[in-house]
Formats: C-alpha cells, structure tokens, sequence
C-alpha cells in the first residue's frame, strides 16, 4: 500500500487511464471527494457536507475500511488547514480497527498528538518536510502549518494567508488572517493588525 496523502485516495480513485474504465463508484466517489475539498476551501459548507456524503456512501459500497477512512481524513485535514480543530475525525473511530497503519500515523498526526519519531515514516511525504515552506502542494503547506499551530509552536502565518490567497480558498484565508491579527497584536503591531483587519473586511464583503 502506498504511503497515505491528502491526495493519494484521488489519485487513486482516478484509475489507470490506459487501463480498463474503472467502475462507476470509482469515478463518482473522486469526483465528489474533489467537488467537497473544494467547496468547503471555497466556504460553501452545505455543498461539501453533501458532496462528501456522496464520495463516503460510494466507498461504503466497497467495504473497505482504509478507502473510508482516507476519505474521512481527506475531510479532516481540509479542516485543519482551515484551523478547525476537533478532538478527533468524526466517524474515523468505528474504522480505525480495520484501517492501516498509515490512516491511524495520519489522524494522530491530524490530531496534533502523533510521535514524530516514531510515524514519521508513515505520514505523507509532504509532511515529512522540516518546513512548511518546502512543501509544494498549497493544501498539504496549509495542513502542515495547522498541526504546527496546533501543537502550539511558532508558524509564519504571513506564508499561510499568502498560500491560501494564491487560491483563492476563502475558509482557510479568513483563519489564517484572524490568525495574523492575533500575532499583529501580540506583538504590539498596530499597523500590521490593521492591514490584517483591512484585509479581512475585503473577504467578507459587505455586512
């Protein structure tokens, strides 16, 4: 089994184009699982629980525990690049039995309460990074950040309103903004916790 990523269960479901056509749950389920992570970036939270109950219901239909509980990690990491923080994924529990190694390394390492030493080569390669900043795909950067902020330690959070604006991913942008005026004021930066207030009142638009 490969190493789990935030992508891999996509990649996956996306089949072998020069292979036979892959079956209709295959198909469906990436595409609900792509149409979800970006709608709930996006800020559209009714769209990405409905498609994200599509992409779990047609993996239910395999009966494997491991594709289920990728996808629910899908939809938890997506959470915590937005500083959503929960206790723990809901539904992983009743899966964790049947799941691998590498979703269990991963939703300990989602949690903030993985032993680095020890799941270090089970988490996603991305994750592996000592730096946020070397992590090419936006949303692996932005979930590595939300663990470190997680877990209490510093973050450039400049890097992540930078990241999560390149794409235009409203949910994650909004946290991450409050998350610079937070450490504008903590710092004594007046100027700077107002150029993130500003900021942020250009997201939301008129009220």
């Amino acid at each position: 089994m490969k190493r789990l990523g935030l992508v891999c269960l996509i990649a996956f479901l996306a089949g072998c184009a020069s292979g036979p056509p892959p079956p209709d749950w295959q198909m469906n389920a990436k595409s609900a699982l792509e149409r979800a992570t970006a709608a709930y970036l996006a800020g559209n939270s009714r769209v990405a629980g409905l498609d994200f109950e599509r992409a779990r219901a047609e993996l239910a239909r395999t009966g494997r525990a491991d594709l289920l509980a990728r996808a629910l990690l899908t939809e938890c990491a997506a959470r915590v690049a937005s500083l959503e923080f929960d206790d723990q994924c809901p539904g992983l529990a009743p899966l964790a039995a049947d799941a691998g190694p590498a979703e269990r390394a991963y939703a300990a390492y989602l949690t903030g309460r993985s032993d680095e030493q020890q799941d270090l080569t089970l988490l996603p390669e991305a994750q592996r990074q000592a730096q946020p900043a070397a992590i090419a795909d936006p949303l692996a950067r932005l979930v590595s950040m939300g663990v470190r902020l997680r877990r209490g330690e510093a973050v450039d959070a400049a890097l992540a309103v930078d990241t999560a604006s390149a794409q235009g991913w409203r949910r994650p942008l909004l946290a991450w903004l409050h998350q610079q005026l937070r450490q504008a004021q903590a710092a004594g930066d007046a100027a700077g916790a107002e150029r993130a207030r500003r900021r942020i009142a250009l997201v939301l638009g008129p009220q």
